[in-house]
């Protein structure tokens, strides 16, 4: 009597392989075709260049061995070069792309496209000189028709922007820009990188060096904001406290003259008067100029400074899209596809075998 078994059944890859095999004409029409449509698609796609720049600024250090450095250190993470007194790190600065004042200060930016053909702001680039693929013109059209239709009206010139307030067309300006924009910081490191991709390779390192630029202006501006606050103040005491001084010694001065040849005690007080209130107004100038210069000092002292590890360049390939990898991909895509389309009927049987 023969005993019953519960071996399940198994796909038999020679069985699977010979019937591919023997099928390979059909790999003959379709591989071919796939290669046609995926290189009609994918270059139809405008390419697009990438540049880089490495920046690596100045911290003001805070007090070493910390608490927070001891427990990021416990996790495998250095704060050594990231510990600061200040209340922007630059861990934060990434973030500063997700501020619209920030992004439409970059509207302004002249570029000028490698064959010389452009010259505008970036954001005309943007408006005007954009190439599409004609596969995305169903859904642009789609879009500006909303856009057209519900688009705030204009009721000023460009003094009346507000970065905060942004009609329909402008905010799908900024998109682009935060799309095509990347600012990233190591955390180990403290290295700024700072990437801009455009279709026009000169414009894309145009693009990432004003943004290395206003990057080091935001920091810069934050570092010495304090200081530069103080010396102002000092320097208006001091154009005041100067004024008082001047005041006092002309009307000292046109004393003397006129009283030069009189000899009247009550003249000599009030010589000696207004003598010592002059003293006391040159000493105040004195030492409130004094603070000022050292007010002046510290905003040199504040200003951080700024070292280039990479400067950026002019793309000499594109970075994206990548046609090759694209067109390999689908002949993957079809091979695997295909040799599926071949087996479907074993696939099926072993599938209801299975159940």
């Amino acid at each position: 009597m023969e005993e019953p078994t519960n071996q399940k059944d198994v796909i038999n890859i020679g069985k699977i392989l010979k019937k591919i095999i023997a099928q390979r004409r059909l790999f003959y029409k379709v591989l071919p075709i796939a290669a046609v449509l995926a290189s009609i698609y994918i270059v139809a796609i405008p390419r697009s260049f990438n540049s880089e720049a490495k920046l690596a600024p100045e911290l003001e250090n805070s007090s070493p061995g910390s608490a927070l450095s001891s427990i990021a250190s416990s996790f495998g993470l250095d704060l050594g070069n990231m510990q600061t007194s200040d209340a922007i790190t630059p861990i934060l600065y990434p973030d500063l792309m997700e501020d619209n004042g920030f992004v439409t200060d970059m509207f302004n930016i002249m570029v000028r496209s490698k064959d010389g053909k452009i010259e505008t702001t970036y954001g005309e680039y943007l408006k005007k000189h954009q190439k599409y693929s004609i596969w995305s013109f169903p859904k642009r059209w789609v879009v500006n028709t909303v856009h057209r239709l519900f688009a705030k009206k204009s009721t000023g010139g460009p003094a009346q922007f507000d970065p905060y307030n942004l009609s329909m067309n402008d905010d799908a300006i900024v998109s682009m820009i935060r799309n095509n924009v990347r600012i990233s910081v190591d955390k180990q490191t403290a290295v700024i990188s700072i990437s801009a991709r455009a279709q026009d390779p000169l414009i894309a390192k145009t693009l990432t060096d004003s943004i290395k630029d206003r990057l080091q202006q935001f920091i810069t501006s934050y570092r010495t904001n304090k200081a530069r606050i103080d010396y102002e103040y000092y320097r208006q005491l001091a154009d005041e406290a100067k004024e008082e001084y001047e005041q006092v010694r002309r009307h000292y001065a046109s004393l003397s003259d006129a009283n030069s040849k009189v000899a009247l005690r009550s003249v000599e007080l009030q010589m000696e008067e207004v003598e010592n209130d002059m003293q006391l107004k040159f000493n105040a100038y004195t030492s409130i100029n004094t603070q000022m210069q050292a007010a002046k000092a510290k905003v040199q002292e504040r200003t951080p400074a700024f070292t280039v590890i990479k400067g950026a360049s002019v793309p000499q390939r594109a970075s994206k899209p990548k046609r090759m990898f694209f067109v390999l991909g689908m002949l993957v895509l079809a091979f695997f596809g295909t040799s599926v389309f071949i087996v479907r009927k074993d696939i099926k049987d072993f599938l209801l075998s299975d159940k």
